[in-house]
Formats: C-alpha cells, sequence, structure tokens
C-alpha cells in the first residue's frame, strides 16, 4: 500500500534503495567536490552530497515510482508526468517545483518546438524529468564527469539555469543573424522564400512567450530564501536572469525588425508589380495603332487600297515602322519612358 506524504519521511539521509529506478536516463550522487558517483543501494543521499536523478517521464517503471514514491509530495507527481506548461515555481515546504523551457536540438525537430524540464528539488534530492532530450542537462552531466560540475542542489539550478540561457542566446543571435541576411539582401533587390520571414518572426515571438516568464522564475529564485541555496547561489541566478533579460529586450528589437522587413518585402513586390504593368502598358500604347492598321487592312473586302502593288507590303511594313518610331518618341517627350 502506498504511503501518501507531504514530504521525506526522513529528516537525515535519503537511502539508495527508495532511489532505485531502472529505466532512470542516469541517477547520480554528488560528491561535493565537482564530480559524481552512481546512486547504489548504499548510498545515502544528505544536503552535502545530494542525489540527482534524471528521468523520462514516458517510460512504464518512471511513471510508477512517481506514482508510488514517499519522497514526493502528491502536488509534485503530476507535475513532474504531467502535460506541458509555461516556465513556473513554486514552493511546497522544503521543496521546490520549478518548469523550464530549453532550446530544441533534436533531430527532425524545430528549435522554436521548446522542450520542457521540470525540477523538483530540496537540500538532499533533485528530480528532473523529461521526454525529449535537453542538452543543456547534458551539458552539467559532462561536467559532472569531468569534476567541474555543481558541488551542491543550488549549485546545480544555477548551471542548469546559465546552460538554458546560453542556448537561449545562441539561438536568439542565430536569428538576428538572419534577419541581417534578409536586410541585406533587400538592400539588393532581392526577396526572400516565400514563408522565410514566417517562420523567423513565429520563432521570435514563440521564444518571447516563454523565455519572459522564464526570466521571473530565474528572478524570483534569485530572492527567495530558499535553504538549499547560498547566496553565491542567488547572485549568480540574478546575473543569469538579467543576461536573459537583454536577450529578451534583442528579441523584442528583432520582432519590430521582421514587421518592417515585412512592410519592406511588400512594398518591393509592389513595386515590382508597378514596374511590370508600366511596361505592359507602355507596349500596348505601342503597338495599339499597328495593330489597329493591320487589322484594317487585313479584311478580306474588295478596294483595299496597293493590293495589286507588288511593293504595297513593304511599304506598309515601311510605314508601320515609322509609326512605331513616332509613338516612341512622342512617349520620350511625354515622358512615359
Amino acid at each position: 500500500m502506498r504511503l501518501k506524504e507531504d514530504a521525506v519521511t526522513d529528516t537525515n539521509v535519503i537511502s539508495g534503495e527508495q532511489l532505485k529506478i531502472q529505466d532512470a536516463v542516469y541517477a547520480l550522487q554528488l560528491d561535493g567536490k565537482g564530480g559524481s558517483v552512481p546512486v547504489t543501494d548504499l548510498t545515502q543521499a544528505t544536503c552535502e552530497h545530494p542525489c540527482w536523478l534524471h528521468l523520462d517521464y514516458a517510460r512504464q517503471e518512471t511513471q510508477r515510482w512517481l506514482t508510488n514514491s514517499v519522497l514526493l509530495p502528491d502536488s509534485v507527481r503530476e507535475c513532474l508526468g504531467g502535460e506541458s506548461m509555461r516556465p513556473r515555481v513554486t514552493r511546497l515546504g522544503d521543496g521546490t517545483m520549478i518548469t523550464l523551457r530549453s532550446i530544441n536540438f533534436n533531430n527532425d525537430s524545430r528549435p522554436d518546438q521548446l522542450v520542457v524540464i521540470r525540477l523538483y528539488m530540496t537540500g538532499k534530492l533533485v528530480v528532473s524529468t523529461r521526454h525529449r532530450k535537453v542538452y543543456a542537462i547534458d551539458e552539467v552531466l559532462t561536467d559532472l564527469q569531468n569534476g567541474t560540475g555543481p558541488v551542491s542542489s543550488g549549485d546545480l539550478l544555477v548551471q542548469v539555469a546559465d546552460a538554458l540561457t546560453d542556448h537561449a542566446s545562441e539561438f536568439i543571435e542565430d536569428l538576428h543573424d538572419k534577419i541581417i541576411d534578409l536586410e541585406d539582401n533587400l538592400l539588393d533587390q532581392q526577396v526572400p522564400e516565400r514563408g522565410q520571414l514566417a517562420l523567423i518572426r513565429k520563432q521570435l515571438i514563440v521564444l518571447r512567450r516563454y523565455m519572459a516568464p522564464q526570466r521571473d522564475v530565474f528572478a524570483r529564485l534569485a530572492s527567495e530564501r530558499l535553504p538549499w541555496m547560498t547566496d553565491d547561489d542567488r547572485r549568480r541566478m540574478q546575473d543569469i536572469s538579467d543576461r536573459l533579460g537583454r536577450g529578451l529586450d534583442d528579441l523584442d528589437g528583432s520582432i519590430a525588425r521582421t514587421a518592417i522587413l515585412a512592410d519592406e518585402i511588400s512594398n518591393l513586390m509592389a513595386d515590382a508589380m508597378n514596374r511590370r504593368t508600366y511596361t505592359m502598358s507602355l507596349l500596348a500604347m505601342l503597338f495599339l495603332p499597328t495593330t489597329f492598321l493591320t487589322g484594317l487592312f487585313g479584311v478580306n473586302l474588295g478596294g483595299i487600297p496597293g493590293n495589286t502593288s507588288p511593293v504595297a507590303f513593304a511599304t506598309f511594313c515601311f510605314l508601320l515602322v515609322l509609326l512605331c518610331v513616332f509613338v516612341v518618341v512622342w512617349l520620350k517627350r511625354s515622358k512615359w519612358l
């Protein structure tokens, strides 16, 4: 029978047996020196050496653990394995539930289809869940393998937030470069491919939609007096929030520039259409009198002047050429050409 509790029953340590999940993406214990060791039955999670469980919430064994583990408050279970939501942070007793978004670098996916990552954090335990791969998490794992990773729960959260913000900043810079390329092409009278600007604008808007509340999450974490975050962790988190805020300012500027680009593209296409229409009108004006004459002399009736003369056709063609020259001269004097 599953015990329903709102907090960890053991106030000192968490045993490794409580952390056994067969299909976990990885289960680690921070060694407090920037490295990590695998979680075993003998593991004891403490504030000095917290454990980190990174899970795929779509896996069967993980779903069972999320449902039955006494280490998780009831209100956290659905959050860790539920539907996607906007970035947010909620304090639940000694723990904190955090939802964040990551740039999607998975194959066959657009970067603006952001990946959701959820973290439940205490001083002794960090449980993070996702379905699609989060490359920012893998970067933190690589740092742990190299001995340069986080040393505490608070440090882990800061490094994850830093990696997520780095990826967001890189993506914003990439979109900014694409906008500059479009602006340069427009100066050369080159219209972008159909849908190219719309895709960039959509990516900017989607990123703005999720990164703005994510900045607020970081700012709140920096101001909250969470027991598992040090003053240095809070200072670094505030720096990350400020950096993401500057990225959002760039996003706003880029969105405004795409609106201007859309107007410029519309004007450029309208000018091109007007030029084509003008050219066709001039051609019609040029050939209108000649078409009238050829139609008039082409009727199959008696009495057509010169119908018996051997030089009549040549004379008629010469007169048509003279008429075209006269029309061109008249158009130029009228400043239509």
